[in-house]
């Protein structure tokens, strides 16, 4: 019997079936677990999102398990996997690829965990931004706009920059933080429009970084 906790959720550790490496932690709930056992796929349960996910499903970077363990008592599952491509969203390979220095632990600056806050919601909001693309719901802002085509995205854009521009000058700051918000959501749509994932982004970044 597993020890599921109050809000019906296990944590649960994805670890390479070939190399031994630990590739990313996350959550299920019984409905993910008999989906994984039925499939041969890890799904999840997304505490932001509140509903199930299926690892892969909008990137192609699947989990296929192999074995699934249970620890001593009963609290965490141990799935052991091949993936399919990258295990995080950041495109890296694991989850665990930022290392922290007790440096850092001493001085309590941001943990790495902090630090992925951003662009961790960036790319959940990416994939709800995919699944509308994709599914083309009634009513959905984002399918509409995506159907008038990528003229009018880029036009979106422009305007959510000028707005940006604009709210800065005036030094006015909530509405500035609400104006990026506008221009980030619409870049996401823009991107999805092209074809490109923001992990594309992510490494841009981190190439201009060095």
């Amino acid at each position: 019997m597993l020890n599921f906790d109050e809000k019906g959720l296990i944590p649960t550790i994805m670890q390479d079936a070939n190399t031994g490496e630990v590739l990313t932690l996350a959550y299920m709930n019984e409905e993910s677990l008999r989906r994984t056992l039925a499939s041969g796929q890890a799904w999840f349960y997304s505490r932001s999102r509140q509903e199930l996910w299926h690892k892969g499903e909008t990137s192609g970077n699947f989990l296929n398990v192999r074995s699934i363990f249970v620890d001593c008592e009963a609290n965490a599952l141990l799935l052991k996997v091949e993936p399919t491509g990258p295990a995080c969203h950041t495109g890296n390979r694991t989850c665990f690829f930022q290392q922290l220095s007790d440096a850092e632990v001493r001085e309590g600056e941001s943990s790495p965990q902090q630090a992925s806050a951003g662009p961790e919601i960036l790319s959940e909001l990416f994939e709800v931004i995919q699944e509308r693309q994709r599914t083309k719901p009634e009513g959905s802002y984002v399918s509409s706009l995506l159907e008038e085509g990528l003229d009018r995205i880029a036009k979106k854009v422009v305007e959510e920059a000028g707005e940006t521009v604009i709210a800065a000058k005036n030094q006015e700051p909530q509405q500035t933080v609400g104006e990026v918000a506008d221009l980030w959501f619409h870049t996401l749509v823009l991107l999805a429009a092209c074809g490109l994932p923001p992990q594309a982004v992510w490494e841009e970044l981190r190439r201009r970084r060095r």
